[in-house]
Formats: C-alpha cells, sequence, structure tokens
C-alpha cells in the first residue's frame, strides 16, 4: 500500500513539473504568455525597471522563472515527502494565482468561456488534491497503525 501512495503522489505532481519544465526549455514563450496575462499593479511597476536593469531580464521573464522554480521545487517537496505541507501550500497559492490571471472565465462569453471554466475546474481539482496533502503533511499509510500501543491492535 505504501508503494501505491508514493506512486499516488509523484502521479498527481508529475503536472506541475512537466509544467515548470516546459517553461524552463522554451523561456521565451512562457515569458510571451506572462506577459500577455498578467497585469501589475501600478505600485509594482515602479519597481520592475530596477529590477529589469539589476537582473538583465524582462519581468515576464523574472516571473516565468519563479512560476517555473516554484511549479518543479514545490511539486518535488510534495512527491518526496519533505516538508509536504509547505509544499502544498506554495502549489495551492500558485495555483490560484495561476487561475485567477489565466482562466479569467467570468470575464468571457461563448466557446472561450466553456474552455476557460474546464480548465478552472481542472485547476480547483488540484487545489483540492492539494489541500489532502497539506492536511496529511508528511503523514505515509500504515504509520498510525504501528504508532498505537501493541495491545490497541488488532
Amino acid at each position: 500500500m505504501t508503494i501505491l501512495f508514493a506512486i499516488g503522489r509523484v502521479a498527481f505532481v508529475l503536472i506541475f513539473i512537466i509544467s515548470g519544465a516546459q517553461k524552463l526549455i522554451d523561456m521565451p514563450m512562457a515569458a510571451a504568455q506572462v506577459s500577455a496575462k498578467l497585469v501589475l499593479p501600478e505600485i509594482a511597476i515602479a519597481y520592475t525597471h530596477q529590477l529589469e536593469t539589476l537582473t538583465g531580464q524582462t519581468t515576464a521573464t523574472l516571473i516565468a522563472l519563479i512560476a517555473a522554480m516554484i511549479e518543479i521545487g514545490a511539486a518535488l517537496m510534495v512527491a518526496v515527502n519533505i516538508a509536504t505541507r509547505t509544499g502544498a501550500a506554495l502549489l495551492i497559492l500558485f495555483t490560484i494565482a495561476a487561475m485567477y490571471y489565466a482562466q479569467p472565465f467570468w470575464t468571457m462569453t461563448g466557446a472561450e468561456r466553456v474552455a476557460s471554466l474546464s480548465e478552472a475546474l481542472k485547476n480547483l481539482s488540484l487545489i483540492g488534491g492539494l489541500l489532502v496533502f497539506f492536511v496529511l503533511g508528511p503523514w505515509a499509510p500504515l504509520q498510525d497503525r504501528y504508532d498505537e500501543p501493541l495491545a490497541r491492535r488488532v
């Protein structure tokens, strides 16, 4: 049973690992997607020029790079059961932000709205699964059974 739980962990977060890797492999495409969807607040725009000058990268490229690192790093945390709650929380926040910026179905109509709503529901399902990992934390199958006193085992 424990091996199935480990396989399930990896299979569940694989979508984040692959998505993050795709961003790293094709950073210009990822940056273009970010710049097409993300609208920064006025207060942040004042600092983006300084950040771009300091790093030599566009703000969209930096955001895509941070997104890729969060996706891969947090997914690996959940997959290998190290700081699972932290990894799950990071992925929950990331997925909520991605839903807000990438699937604004509430502003769309027609077929575009249906497609965007479908993606948003997929992301909502991912958040549900991540909440389970957040609640379980480092728990593993059969762990509770061995933590009980011998007299209580059946």
